[in-house]
């Protein structure tokens, strides 16, 4: 079938808590790729834009690729962020309509503008007003979505990863390609219903690697499989959007009986809120963190200790000190720790001989109320770069990556990667590539919630969570919401 489908990434996971924007500047930060550019650096990785193109291409569809953007999560994204690369997508939707058989998206589902609440139903409404009601949009979103009913209106598909770690995001592109395929041939007619609970989040942020995130991943696939049933979304939400439709959401997309796919997401999200007092999570403090990495033998490999708190994966600054301190104090040697998001420092470096002796006062420079304040330290120089690697683990292989200008510092026994983008640690290559090998540390310490686990559990002897204080506390009730709707969990005893 001779088709055209414009396709298109946007992605921003907006925490509405930090002080940060999500200007233009941060999604340059990262860079704006557009059409054969974008295919180029991302039609061939774990990407969703991938997984159109394994559908599309052998097909023989026409592409027309607008777009792929991202930033760090940070505060809300600014209007002139959101209406320049939406812009893209708009006006190639304008170009092309009368050619158009279909859109696929690569979304996020948490994206709060300065300007609205539901980014990505803003993105399909605007969509919407070019094309009409009629052409079929597919869209993947992150299981961090919070879906509202507007997305569930405006999108035909809505297929949201499974995996988080996220290694699936390629085969969830072609799950919606697919899809939208049957859709475009007049084969199905699908669309996608919604069911919800007063939560923030599910109570353990959606892990699929252990807990009762597996059975149910089990039962969506199961349900997939049934007639009239293209696509079971089983979403953690993300808590630190203070949204009035924040939370957990479970999306089947579907046709025929909705009734019965209904009353089958019902039956998860039952769960889900009958499980919210069973976490799986133990977040150790920065004091039992350190206890553990003073004595931890690494005969068996390193103890990897993921500062939840300070990811930058999740809103959070990237330069917490409270942990960095705690290790340093404590005199703990073998040991390496990344990210610290410190532009200032890395600029103050600029120049200096590998080798030098050098005093920094490092981190705590974004609010040092929050994780901690900036540290005054004797440190050794080991290396500056421009921040570029490539990633080889199950999340990033082939991915090109930029941590900006970036040094390495030798303090004491800790090699520390000071970094000028904030990005959280998900690949082994964030280290290696500026010298520093992980598995030869005893102790490795990064800003992570979850994903680092994809390619650090494999190096480690063990793994520990720690909650440095930094703004994506684990305890959301520290938080202060003004918009979410009222009762909610775990805000409310309910």
């Amino acid at each position: 079938m001779s088709c055209t489908i414009l396709t298109a990434e946007f992605s921003h996971e907006s925490n509405t808590f930090s002080i940060k924007p999500g200007d233009l500047a941060a999604f340059k930060m990262r860079g704006i790729l557009h059409a054969d550019d974008a295919i180029a650096a991302r039609g061939n990785a774990n990407t969703p834009l991938a997984g159109f193109l394994e559908v599309a291409v052998p097909e023989g569809w026409r592409v027309i690729h607008a777009v792929s953007a991202a930033a760090a999560p940070s505060g809300p994204v600014t209007r002139e962020a959101f209406d320049h690369i939406v812009g893209a997508i708009t006006e190639a939707a304008q170009r092309h309509k009368t050619d158009l058989n279909g859109i696929a998206l690569g979304l996020h589902g948490a994206m709060v503008t300065d300007f609205c609440d539901d980014g990505e139903g803003e993105i399909l409404a605007r969509l919407r007003a070019i094309v009409g009601p009629a052409l079929p949009i597919a869209m993947t979103l992150d299981p961090h979505a919070n879906v509202t009913e507007r997305m569930a209106r405006l999108a035909d598909i809505i297929v949201a990863y499974k995996t988080y770690p996220h290694i699936d995001m390629r085969n969830c592109g072609r799950q919606a390609a697919d899809i939208l395929k049957r859709t475009m041939a007049g084969e199905i007619r699908p669309s996608t219903i919604r069911a919800t609970r007063p939560m923030l989040e599910e109570v353990n942020g959606g892990r699929t690697d252990i807990g009762p995130m597996i059975a149910r991943i089990a039962k969506a696939l199961a349900y997939e499989q049934e007639p009239d049933v293209f696509a079971v979304s089983v979403n953690g939400g993300f808590g630190n959007a203070d949204i009035a439709e924040v939370g957990p959401t479970v999306l089947v997309t579907g046709q025929g009986d909705m009734s019965r796919h209904r009353a089958f997401a019902e039956t998860i999200m039952d769960d889900i809120w009958d499980r919210r007092h069973e976490p799986i999570n133990s977040y150790l403090s920065v004091v039992a963190a350190v206890a553990e990495a003073q004595t931890h033998n690494a005969g068996a490999g390193p103890l990897v200790i993921a500062d939840y708190a300070d990811n930058p994966g999740g809103g959070g600054y990237g330069d917490s000190t409270n942990l960095l301190a705690a290790l340093i104090a404590a005199d703990v040697g073998g040991a390496c720790f990344g990210p610290i998001v410190d532009p200032q420092t890395v600029h103050e470096l600029a120049g200096t001989q590998p080798g030098t002796h050098v005093r920094v006062r490092l981190g705590g420079k974004t609010d040092a109320a929050v994780g901690g304040p900036p540290l005054d330290l004797e440190a050794s120089l080991i290396r500056l770069s421009d921040g570029s690697y490539v990633g080889d683990g199950p999340m990033l292989a082939g991915l090109k990556g930029e941590w900006g200008p970036t040094a390495v510092l030798r303090i004491g026994d800790i090699e520390v990667l000071v970094v000028s983008f904030p990005q959280q640690m998900l690949d082994l290559q964030q280290f290696r590539a500026f010298g520093i090998d992980p598995a030869a540390r005893r102790v490795v310490a990064l800003k992570s919630m979850q994903h680092f686990r994809a390619a650090f559990e494999p190096i480690a002897g063990k793994v520990i969570v720690c909650d440095s204080g930094a703004l994506c506390t684990p305890d959301l009730r520290k938080l202060t919401y003004l918009h979410v709707r009222r009762p909610m969990f775990p805000l409310d005893t309910i």
